[in-house]
């Protein structure tokens, strides 16, 4: 299993896959939500609802989070890996991307906020 996900891993960084897909990034609700910390990655490769979510706000994550599964449905089956594996590595990634002030989720399921040092992330990363 840490195979796999290591050549996942390595095949994300080769084709300069980001984990937070671009387009909710020019979303400028998703932007927003992020920036207050409403919102943050996890180690599932899924976005996460920070404290508690409106309604609009549960559809923006549902909405990114359905277009991630597909994606990860889809490279996984490329990649022949199972879609949690490529999941995994892909938050792994998101979180490694976050920048100070921003939201991830530790392995032991807080929420934390970036800060200029390495953020905490599961021992099955890369």
């Amino acid at each position: 299993m840490r195979t796999a996900i290591i050549a996942v891993f390595i095949a994300l960084a080769t084709a300069g896959m980001a984990a937070s897909p671009a387009m909710a990034q020019r979303d400028p609700a998703y932007a927003a939500a992020r920036e207050a910390g409403r919102i943050g990655e996890k180690p599932d490769g899924y976005l996460g609802i920070v404290g508690n979510a409106d309604p609009a706000l549960q559809r923006l994550v549902d909405d990114i989070n359905i277009k991630r599964k597909a994606v990860y449905m889809q490279k996984a089956g490329e990649k022949k890996v199972t879609p949690e594996a490529y999941a995994l590595t892909s938050g792994c990634e998101a979180i490694t991307r976050t920048v100070p002030g921003e939201k991830y989720m530790a392995p032991d399921g807080t929420w934390q906020t970036r800060t200029a040092a390495a953020p905490i992330r599961d021992s099955r990363c890369p």
